[in-house]
């Protein structure tokens, strides 16, 4: 006769409770995380069964959490950056994770991802613009670090993935001062005029236009001025108002001018909100209404649009160009008179150049556009002092001249 194998996971101890009119087996384990767990059966066969299957379960979750799949790690470290980012990048970050990183390589385990790997799963997204190429490759790394840092992977195979790439983005351009006199002769007196005044001769970003409160709008004095102390965004369409700022640089105060100034002193007289731009109940705009407010600009432009005519149920598209001047055939209060595009950054961007036409030295300049960082604000005045050649000119000229010799024979500088 045969003997019988020994059972390799032998069941462990169990007493007997009784749990309403039943008696049952009850034995102990521990489940991945060194947590104790109870498991119940009738009888030593019906314990045995499912203690078997959990320990199954909880040597599959070991596993698991050794070798995460990349769906699995991404999630995890989405969940870690709730505690470092605003909600709102946080949103992006998930859209951006589960569209470019999770759709192509989630069922990887992590552990099996290789350069090769990302550089196919970034191909579609080279067609894009350079803003989402940029930012999901650097996702890419900062998950694939964050993994290697956890020993989860021995190499970090998105280390070497190419910085450039994407559709380069349009450089941004100023208005001219005709075209924002042009646009405030358009606006004015509709509910975009008092934001574009504010863009325009403070160089405030729309976060910050959007959270400005009347407290922070000093009008008494000889130098009127706005105070940065608040950032708005947006939480699942509902306006969010904080202290927590862009960066630190961006509390500042602004000396603005006497338009600006007579423009405010005028809202502030019929305004029944705290918020200088609010909505009719006196609230801070959500994002949907702020994107109807500026639609009274868009509507305005003769930039060409897209059209949709329904025949017999069949919609039928059609493009259309309006004309400088044309009124619109469905409301004719409306009159295309805007020939160029005009975007609310624009606004900021627009402030800083004529800072900087002005002649004001950089670091000032840094000071009221609220930049953090240095080379951003370096890199608009180098595009806006000498992109012309008339520009260029006298400082070529100032730098080559040649030297002027003294009485003494000695060469002298400039």
């Amino acid at each position: 006769m045969a003997k019988k194998k020994a059972d390799p996971t032998p069941l462990p101890a169990f007493t007997k409770v009784k749990r309403g009119n039943y008696l049952y087996l009850r034995a102990f384990i521990y489940d991945s995380d060194g947590k104790r767990i109870a498991i119940y059966g009738k009888n030593e066969e019906e314990l045995a069964g499912k203690i078997l299957q959990a320990r199954k379960e909880i040597e599959d979750m070991i596993f698991r959490k050794a070798n995460p799949t990349v769906s699995e790690y991404c999630e995890r470290w989405l969940e870690m950056q709730a505690a470092h980012v605003r909600p709102s990048t946080l949103r992006g970050y998930t859209l951006t994770v589960r569209k470019y990183i999770i759709a192509p390589l989630g069922e990887m385990y992590l552990s099996e991802v290789t350069a090769d790997d990302i550089k196919l799963a970034m191909v579609p997204v080279s067609k894009r613009s350079e803003d989402v190429y940029n930012k999901v490759n650097m996702l890419f790394k900062s998950i694939f670090y964050s993994a290697e840092y956890s020993n989860l992977i021995k190499d970090n195979p998105a280390k070497n993935l190419n910085a450039k790439g994407g559709i380069p983005k349009k450089e941004k351009e100023a208005l001219t001062d005709a075209q924002a006199e042009q646009l405030l002769d358009t606006i004015k007196d509709l509910p975009p005029y008092v934001f574009v005044m504010i863009g325009l001769y403070s160089g405030l970003r729309r976060e910050e236009i959007l959270a400005l409160q009347w407290d922070c709008v000093h009008l008494e004095g000889n130098t009127p001025y706005i105070s940065v102390r608040r950032a708005w965004h947006s939480e699942k369409n509902r306006p969010v108002v904080s202290t927590d700022l862009k960066t630190p640089a961006a509390k500042r105060d602004v000396p603005i001018p006497e338009n600006l100034a007579d423009c405010l002193r005028k809202e502030k007289e019929k305004s029944i909100s705290e918020y200088v731009i609010a909505d009719r109940r006196g609230q801070p705009l959500s994002y949907s209404q702020f994107v109807r407010i500026w639609n009274y600009i868009k509507v305005r432009s003769t930039k060409e649009r897209t059209l949709y005519k329904y025949v017999n149920g069949q919609a039928i598209k059609k493009k259309f160009k309006p004309e400088p001047g044309q009124k619109c055939v469905n409301r004719e209060n409306i009159v295309y008179s805007l020939d160029f595009t005009v975007t609310p950054h624009q606004l900021r961007h627009t402030y800083i150049t004529n800072l900087i036409y002005a002649g004001i030295d950089p670091k000032t300049v840094q000071y009221l556009a609220g930049h953090e960082n240095s080379k951003v604000t370096m890199d608009i005045y180098a595009k806006a002092k000498y992109n012309k050649p008339e520009e260029l000119s006298s400082v070529v000229n100032s730098a080559l001249k040649k030297p002027v010799k003294s009485e003494s024979g000695a060469k002298t500088g400039q």
